[in-house]
């Protein structure tokens, strides 16, 4: 059911119990496999290539229903530290036990280049079809509503942004094209409170009719196409000057 160890034969019972209480993660140990056609194909409805899918290591797991969930794998330097899954049946999410709380992407900063925080796996990638590659997402989606004070469950919260500094304090712009609900635009200013909203951009997405607009990355990708969404986040405004209309 994984990488070539088990290319022929699936593990034995000894295996399986051992990956149950196994707290090393690693692609063999969460039971992940490469994509098949289904996911792969389900991806393809949402804009995204084979190729950025496997340059980001987007995998597969087959849940105890036997059905195909898409594994995001978080990674430092080349190794798993976290991992995501989503059932393309119920689109449900859930991570792994000890996992490390970074963005997804994080190998993909830039030192001195500008970054690009979007809310969620699919977002990220839908940048990456647009050529932008600097790009990473937050762990854990977007807060209902911003925080009145610092609390310790807030704090706890964004740590991860704390854990990254060193990605991201040589970017000369952090760009926030978080989701455009009301949870994305609470995280766009939860992190430029943190981030410091001088050097914080804000993408508008457009609108898709009189009554609303589009939500994120991907619905832009998906009915826009690619040179549409590049323009987008080219023309994001200063996070200040835009809060301040």
């Amino acid at each position: 059911m994984a990488l070539q160890v088990w290319a022929d034969v699936g593990p034995t019972q000894d295996e399986v119990n051992k990956l149950k209480f196994s707290k090393e993660l690693s692609e063999y140990t969460l039971r992940l496999e490469p994509l098949g056609d289904e996911i792969i194909k389900y991806f393809a409805e949402r804009m995204i290539s084979v190729d950025t899918l496997q340059k980001n290591a987007v995998m597969q797991m087959v849940d105890d229903k036997q059905e195909n969930v898409i594994a995001f794998t978080y990674r430092r330097k080349g190794e798993v530290v976290n991992c995501k899954f989503r059932s393309i049946t119920s689109k449900n999410y859930w991570k792994t036990k000890n996992g490390e709380r970074i963005f997804y992407g994080l190998d993909d900063i830039q030192e001195g280049n500008d970054i690009v925080i979007v809310e969620g796996e699919f977002d990220k990638l839908s940048m990456e079809e647009a050529g932008i590659l600097n790009c990473v997402s937050v762990p854990d989606g977007a807060p209902q509503h911003v925080s009145t004070k610092a609390s310790k469950k807030q704090n706890t919260t964004f740590k991860f942004l704390s854990d990254c500094n060193d990605y991201l304090n040589k970017a000369p712009r952090i760009i926030l094209a978080t989701d455009g609900d009301g949870p994305g635009q609470a995280l766009a200013e939860e992190l430029s409170r943190r981030l410091g909203k001088e050097r914080c951009w804000l993408v508008t997405w457009p609108k898709k009719d009189d009554n609303s607009c589009y939500k994120d990355a991907n619905e832009v990708l998906v009915h826009l196409g690619v040179e549409k969404l590049k323009q987008i986040v080219e023309t994001a405004e200063l996070y200040q000057a835009k809060n301040s209309l």
